[in-house]
This record gives structure tokens, C-alpha cells and sequence, in this order.
């Protein structure tokens, strides 16, 4: 019966990961369909083990209660706070600008700091900190971040494999190691771990790009809409930071991405180029811009951007001085063909008033002439720049005189919240790094802050919520407490040392390091680091070669975690934000994973003595 539990348990991970790899399913359904097969196979057929205990259904389904995944997805949440008060704007401004006009110099000099932090601190905050960077940046210079995410997460991977404090895979190693009357110092795996990474950020800074060359089309479309001009008008009220900003040389460079097409003072207008004006109270500005700096003047100014005379009509919002709140979204819609609202100007068709919402700016493809917004006329296709709460977006829904872009909804970056964001971030991230909390307590904790000081709403936190992740990581380690209960993970590891027999330390090592690798993918880095550690003494000690080869061989191959996004932790905190499959992670993963084998299997006995 044993040898039953055992075959169908490689069966059905077999068949998940051909399943994974061909994308024909959802992944929440090979996870979910996963999860049944185990949970009815050892339901049905109880297994017992050598020691007498039974492999229950609670077992198979702690995986959901993993710290690793509370911490992932607490960690998520963490970051939507970060983008929704914008406070990784500035830090993201500093790496592009270190990097001149170049967007690929920009993003090497962001992963390599990356990398380097990795090193002294643990790989899973660092990436953490560099997400939302990355983001940014790819907003800013028009690249999509799949391609960088996926390097950040391998390149802060392969910087933790220089220190003993880099990853917590060698932490346990040389706990484990510690058992047996050895230890591990805190540099000795320094010099071939940077000879690895050295290899292998060649690698991902120089091939890898090109393997996630392939743009989401989605993601495209959303980038060049984003990237259209918007016609708007700001009001200038009491306290607006915008007041007392001074033309140079026809221009305002204190507006930012802000184009000035008309200014209204008291009646008369102004038209580019502006000499020698400041711009002052009761000021009314025609501007154009993109959608995201329209939400950037909102996020300073309040809900400012008017498209009417009347001052009341910001009732939903309360006092248009105020700043908006964390619910405030923009969005873009669409007048419909027929629309009561078609035909009519801005000013009197009532959008304001009838569906509870600010029409912030209109874009269309015909040339619109330099005039007060109120006057423009609005005509069926033109699509209109809005701005409301959840619930006005909600009731919107149901109209049919504007048809909103759905994906379009994005929250206004609450920025005066940023410095609250941040401080609690780095709460987490220095928790963690000098190991004063578990970062399981602290991740989960920053993410109930963050929405208990605002910083984002409830709704928000659940967007960031990610089911895939979710499922993917329960669904694998219940794969994987199957694999390890029935004996199958030690049978594979007892099959290749009886293949290697009679062959050279240095094979031995070769055959070792490529087991560890693969099985580092399918179980948890740690849980492969914990198995493989004693395995590993035990090889060096029968055929007398240095037990230290084998102990960083055991270091370097558990960290090898790059052919699938349940591997390593990075891994899965990149997967959402980069929009990635699992057939990503192997297509751009498993050459890297060869790499690390076939460079340490030359690096690993010339450093260790045995050439």
C-alpha cells in the first residue's frame, strides 16, 4: 500500500506541473484540482507511516496557514500601500536619474543595489523595497516591469548566496550543520558565492530581457492609453500649492508634466507663451496632461480640477480644499451613442450632478480649440476623465450614457500619507532584518496599520489579496508533505548517490548539487535545505571528500530556486505585480538553474582542494 501513496504522489505532481507548464487551465484550477487529488488519494487509501502515524487531511492543508504565505501575501498588501500613497515616487526618481536618459542603465544600477542589499539583509524585505521602485520606474520610462521584476527576484537570490545572513536557507543549513560539530562563518561561502553570482547576473542582466521579451497586450494597451493627453482646468483656491509659481521663458517647469494651454484671470485670458505671470488665487487653468498627472494635481491639490462653475457640485467630496480620501478613485469612460449628455457643453451637461462624479478632463481625436472646459461641446466617443468614490463608480455602472473602462479605475496616491507609509514599511523591514520580530508578525501587522492609518481602504487590501498565490503555494506544499511523508523525496535522493557510486568527489558533488536544485523548486528552499543537509555530510564522510564542498554545495543548490514561482518567496511577491505564468519561470528560470549547476560543478572542486 506504501508503494501506492508513493507512485500516485509522483503521479499527481507529475501531471500539476505538465499541467502548470501548458497553461490550458487557470492556475487556480490545477491548484485546486491538485489539492482534491491528495486530499481524496490519502482520504481514501489512509496512509500510515514508518513511525506509526497517519498522514491526515489537516496536514495536507496547513499549507495555508504557512508563514511563508501569510508573510507574502501580508507583504502585498504592504506594497498596494506604498503605491496608493505614492511614497516610493522619490526613491524611484534618484535610481532613474542615476541612470541618465537610459532606462537600461537606470534599471541595471536599481537591480544591482538590489542584489548588493541582498547580501546583509534578507532577500525577501529587499525585493519588498524594490518592487514598488521598479514600478515606478517602469511607468516613468515606458517599459513593462515583467521585465525587471522577475531579474529582481533572481538577482536579490543569487546576492543572498554570499553571506551566511543573505537567505534564510543558510541560516538553516548551518543550523543544521552546527548538530554535527561544525560550523559555518559568516564569509566562507563569500567568495564562490560572488564567482555564482557573477555568472549568473550575467545571465539575467544580458539573456534573460530577451527570454521576457513578450508584452502582456493588455498591459500595452493600458500603457498607451495611460500615455494620451487629457484636456482639464484647475481652480487656484485658498492654500493651493500650485499658487505663486512663476513663468520662465514663456513656461511653468513648477507645474511638472502640466502643459498650460489657457490661463482665466478675472475675466481675461492669457495664452501661451505666459511672460512674466504668477499664477494666484481664483486663477483658472486650461491644461493638458496625461491621466497620471492629473492624479498627481489631485493628490496635492485636492479635488481642484472642476468642470463647472459651481463650487457645490464637490458635495460628495466635502470641501474642495480638502484632501481626497483613500476611496477616491479616476477612471476613464466613454459617452455613449445617444447619451443625454451628448451634444451638450461641459457646463450644462450635468454630469457633476446627475451621476454624483467629477469630470475631470476630455480627450478625443479631433482638435479641441483653446476655450474655457465649461464650453466645450462633448460629442458621442469622446472619452472623459472621472473622478468618485467606490460607491459613485458603483452606481455608474447601471448608466448608459457613459460607458466606463473598468480596468481604468485607479486610486488618487493619498501622498500626504506617504511619510506614515513608509515609516511603518521600514518598521518591517528593520524587524526583519535585525530578526528583533518574526517577520510573519510584523508584515501582518504593517499591513493592519496601513489600513487603520488610512494609507489604503479595505477594498484595496483585498485587490491585493492575490487567490492565485494563494492557492499555488497551499496546493504545493500539501505536493510537497506528500512527497516528503511517503518517503519519495528520500528515494530520489538514495537513487542518484547509488548512481553516482564509484565516481569522483567531484561528480559526486556535480550529481548532488544538480538533485538539490530540482528538488529546491518542487519543495520549499528550507524544507529541501533541512532534508539534503545530512544527506550531504553523509556522502562527503564515505567517500572522504571535504565535508565543506558538500555544505556549500547544500547552500548554493537550495537557493537555486528560479525555475518556478513556488521555489522561493521573491518569487512569488514578483509573480503578481509581473503578471507572470508558470511557464515564465521555467522558460527564464531552468537555464539559469543549469548554469548554477554546471558553474559551481567546475568552481566547487577547483575552491575546495580536489583539482
Amino acid at each position: 500500500m506504501g508503494d501506492l501513496h508513493l507512485w500516485m504522489t509522483y503521479g499527481i505532481i507529475l501531471i500539476s506541473v505538465v499541467a502548470y507548464v501548458s497553461e490550458r487551465f487557470a492556475l487556480e484550477q490545477v491548484a485546486l484540482a491538485t489539492l482534491s487529488a491528495f486530499l481524496l488519494l490519502f482520504a481514501a487509501f489512509p496512509y500510515e507511516t514508518p513511525a506509526g502515524d497517519m498522514l491526515k487531511p489537516e496536514e495536507l492543508l496547513s499549507g495555508f496557514a504557512n508563514p511563508a504565505l501569510a508573510t507574502v501575501l501580508a507583504l502585498l498588501i504592504v506594497g498596494q500601500g506604498l503605491f496608493a500613497t505614492d511614497a516610493m515616487d522619490r526613491p524611484a526618481r534618484m535610481m532613474a536619474r542615476a541612470g541618465g536618459r537610459s532606462a537600461n542603465r537606470a534599471v541595471i544600477i536599481t537591480l544591482l543595489t538590489a542584489a548588493t542589499l541582498s547580501a546583509i539583509l534578507n532577500n525577501t524585505p529587499v525585493v519588498v523595497i524594490f518592487i514598488p521602485v521598479i514600478t515606478v520606474m517602469a511607468a516613468k520610462h515606458g517599459f513593462t516591469a515583467s521585465k525587471a521584476l522577475m531579474p529582481l527576484s533572481f538577482l536579490t537570490i543569487l546576492g543572498g548566496m554570499t553571506t551566511l545572513i543573505g537567505s534564510s536557507t543558510n541560516l538553516l543549513v548551518a543550523g543544521v550543520v552546527e548538530r554535527y560539530g561544525l560550523q559555518v562563518g559568516f564569509f566562507e561561502i563569500t567568495l564562490p558565492g560572488l564567482m555564482l553570482a557573477a555568472v549568473g547576473a550575467i545571465y539575467v542582466l544580458g539573456i534573460m530581457p530577451k527570454i521576457l521579451g513578450r508584452e502582456s497586450n493588455d498591459l500595452t494597451f493600458r500603457q498607451s492609453i495611460s500615455g494620451t493627453q487629457f484636456i482639464g482646468e484647475l481652480r487656484l483656491g485658498p492654500n493651493h500649492p500650485f499658487l505663486g509659481i512663476e513663468s520662465r521663458a514663456g513656461l511653468f517647469p513648477g507645474l511638472g508634466d502640466l502643459t498650460p494651454r489657457l490661463i482665466i484671470r478675472r475675466g481675461m485670458s492669457f495664452y501661451p507663451p505666459f511672460e512674466n505671470v504668477t499664477l494666484s488665487q481664483g486663477d483658472r487653468l486650461v491644461v493638458t496632461a496625461t491621466r497620471r498627472a492629473f492624479m498627481k494635481a489631485l493628490s496635492i491639490g485636492g479635488p481642484t480640477l472642476v468642470s463647472s462653475e459651481d463650487a457645490d457640485r464637490f458635495a460628495h467630496t466635502g470641501d474642495p480644499a480638502q484632501p481626497l480620501g483613500p476611496d477616491y478613485h479616476v477612471a476613464e469612460a466613454v459617452i455613449a451613442p445617444g447619451s443625454r449628455h451628448a451634444g451638450r457643453t461641459i457646463r450644462n451637461a450635468g454630469i457633476d450632478t446627475t451621476h454624483g462624479i467629477h469630470l475631470l478632463g476630455v480627450q478625443r481625436k479631433s482638435r479641441m480649440g483653446r476655450t474655457s472646459m465649461s464650453d466645450i461641446r462633448l460629442e458621442p466617443g469622446d472619452t472623459i476623465l472621472i473622478g468618485g468614490t467606490d460607491r459613485a463608480f458603483e452606481e455608474l455602472r447601471e448608466s448608459h450614457d457613459l460607458l466606463v473602462l473598468e480596468w481604468s479605475a485607479e486610486a488618487v496616491p493619498q501622498r500626504r500619507k506617504a511619510g506614515i507609509a513608509i515609516a511603518i514599511f521600514a518598521a518591517i523591514v528593520l524587524t526583519a532584518a535585525f530578526e528583533l520580530l518574526p517577520i510573519v508578525v510584523t508584515s501582518i501587522a504593517g499591513a493592519f496599520t496601513m489600513i487603520l492609518a488610512g494609507c489604503l481602504t479595505l477594498q484595496q487590501a483585498g485587490r491585493a489579496f492575490d487567490r492565485q498565490i494563494f492557492l499555488l503555494v497551499g496546493s504545493s506544499i500539501a505536493a510537497a508533505t506528500a512527497l516528503e511523508r511517503t518517503g519519495g523525496a528520500q528515494l530520489i535522493a538514495d537513487t542518484a548517490v547509488n548512481l553516482m557510486h564509484g565516481q569522483s568527489p567531484a561528480v559526486f558533488a556535480s550529481g548532488y548539487f544538480l538533485v538539490v536544485a530540482v528538488m529546491t523548486n518542487f519543495l520549499s528552499n528550507n524544507a529541501t535545505a533541512v532534508l539534503f543537509t545530512p544527506i550531504g555530510l553523509g556522502i562527503a564522510q564515505a567517500i572522504g571528500a571535504p565535508v565543506e564542498l558538500f555544505v556549500a554545495a547544500t547552500i548554493f543548490a537550495a537557493n537555486a530556486s528560479f525555475a518556478t514561482p513556488i521555489g522561493y518567496q521573491t518569487n512569488l511577491l514578483v509573480m503578481g505585480p509581473g503578471h507572470y505564468t508558470f511557464r515564465d519561470f521555467i522558460k527564464a528560470g531552468a537555464p539559469l538553474v543549469v548554469i548554477m549547476w554546471l558553474t559551481f560543478s567546475l568552481l566547487g572542486p577547483w575552491y575546495y582542494g580536489l583539482w
